[in-house]
């Protein structure tokens, strides 16, 4: 029997181990990619928005070379806690489904290499996110080989035609980044102009960039269709075909709420937010608890690393005070 389960070894999923193991308790962490899987797959070269301080868990200092740190800089510095407290962490273990019982045991079954294992325990973490599950278009195409919902670097499509669909931060990242590796970019965005999302020290260099005709921008317009070879834009009631050899469309993600739904918590019908204390992150269903973005429903803008990583204290603390008592 585990004292707890956490799903998703995020930096929020961290933080409940960290927490957990600090006050006694023995966590298993279950992740179904490798150690924070999301931030594994950002943009290579990509900086956080966020200075360091604000992605520290567990009291570990995270000491970047310049003011806001790098991917790679996160990657090094989440090993390094999962190393400091020894956390037991089952990579590449996917979670297919979780059960609970009448006495109030959860039986959580995974698969690894085509084998399926089997853990009980009182309490479940759903520390997810979003970042594996793209909001697609919906359109013809979407499917085809050249069509992508993650950005990684520009360097294999220099010279290409490609399309960026969306106008947010991580649109105006691949965009910018794209055209300076020398592919022909595009983009196609439903809205006549960036909002304030748009970081403030991006927004005018991909503005400029625009204007300077480096890049195309098609304002109030939407993709209708993907071609081998093109792409069909509707823009103020007319449609344009254009050339194209690729589409990055990043157009936000949503979170699995499989698992959730099929335990029995319930959503508010208007934010999408799963039930929950927010005093505790505990949900409706009693020994289930969630953390991170997950917590955030529709809105994903609400919850990033910076607050969510509080979650695991309010978390560890409410299990801590229940096995005590137990």
């Amino acid at each position: 029997m585990e004292d707890l389960i956490i799903i998703g070894a995020g930096p929020c999923g961290l933080s409940v181990a960290v927490e957990a193991k600090n006050r006694g308790l023995s966590p298993l962490v279950i992740e179904k990619g490798c150690l924070v899987n999301s931030i594994y797959h950002f943009p290579t070269h990509m900086t956080f928005f966020s200075t360091p301080e604000l992605l520290e868990i567990g009291d570990v200092p995270f000491v970047t070379a310049r003011e806001k740190p790098t991917r790679h800089e996160a990657l090094v510095y989440y090993r390094t806690v999962a190393e400091k407290f020894d956390l037991r962490i089952h990579t590449y273990e996917k979670v297919v489904r979780v059960d609970k019982s009448d006495d109030g045991i959860f039986e959580v079954l995974t698969e690894k290499n085509g084998q399926s294992l089997r853990y009980r325990t009182r309490h479940v973490v759903i520390a997810t996110g979003y970042y594996d599950n793209p909001n697609l278009m919906g359109i013809p195409g979407e499917d085809l080989p050249k069509v992508h919902h993650y950005f990684e670097e520009g360097h294999p499509f220099s010279g290409l035609e490609v399309l960026v669909v969306g106008g947010k931060n991580s649109a105006v990242i691949a965009a910018l980044e794209l055209h300076r590796a020398g592919a022909k970019v595009t983009m196609s965005y439903r809205r006549s102009a960036f909002t304030d999302s748009v970081k403030a020290w991006l927004k005018p260099v991909i503005e400029s960039a625009i204007r300077k005709g480096w890049i195309t921008m098609y304002w109030n317009s939407e993709v209708r269709e993907i071609k081998p070879d093109s792409v069909v834009l509707e823009q103020d009631g007319r449609r344009l075909e254009i050339a194209n050899d690729a589409v990055f469309a990043m157009t936000g993600y949503r979170p699995d709420r499989s698992l959730m739904e099929r335990l029995g918590v319930t959503f508010d019908p208007e934010t999408g937010e799963p039930t929950h204390n927010p005093d505790t992150m505990e949900t409706n269903v009693p020994g289930l608890y969630i953390a991170g973005v997950i917590a955030a429903g529709h809105d994903a803008n609400k919850i990033f690393i910076e607050n969510g990583r509080f979650h695991g204290e309010k978390i560890a603390e409410h299990i801590s005070g229940k096995v005590s008592v137990s």
